[in-house]
């Protein structure tokens, strides 16, 4: 995989929570396909992140920079490896999501693929069109405080 993945797609689940991953998406991986994945919970929401493992050891690398004498420190480590599985997809291409991690994002038969940059989220359908409608109304003034912070950055 090279730069960063681009798309939203629509996916199924089988009953046996298995799913393939988008054709366009296969792209985007490439070589990535043939070594294992990380799939963990979501920092800020009820969705699970997919990683590809360069993508997760760069994360781990930054988080651990972190002193683990700090109590604050090793409590954010704890809970933001909490439930983490190492994933590898089956020999058809389907990616298994693990029971736990399931039921933590609530996920059924229809699910959304969300790119975000060095990751993809796994949401169910319904919870990420409602996070995303609930989100539109406050969209423009949160991109105007996020990238607004660019410019000003850059000028420093």
């Amino acid at each position: 995989m090279s730069g960063y993945l681009i798309g939203v797609y629509e996916c199924k689940v089988d009953s046996k929570a298995r799913m393939m991953i988008p054709v366009q998406l296969k792209k985007q991986l490439g070589s990535a396909l043939t070594s294992s994945f990380i799939l963990k919970r979501s920092v800020f929401h009820n969705c699970l992140e997919l990683f590809t493992i360069d993508s997760w050891n760069s994360v781990v690398k930054d988080i651990n920079r972190l002193n683990r004498f700090v109590k604050k420190n090793n409590d954010f480590i704890r809970m933001f490896t909490a439930g983490v599985k190492l994933i590898d997809l089956d020999s058809t291409g389907r990616l298994l999501i693990p029971k736990d991690l399931k039921q933590y994002a609530n996920i059924e038969s229809n699910i959304v693929l969300s790119s975000s940059g060095n990751m993809i989220e796994l949401w169910n359908k319904s919870l990420y069109e409602k996070t995303i409608k609930e989100k539109e109304s406050d969209f423009s003034r949160m991109a105007e405080e996020v990238m607004g912070e660019i410019n000003n950055n850059q000028n420093e």
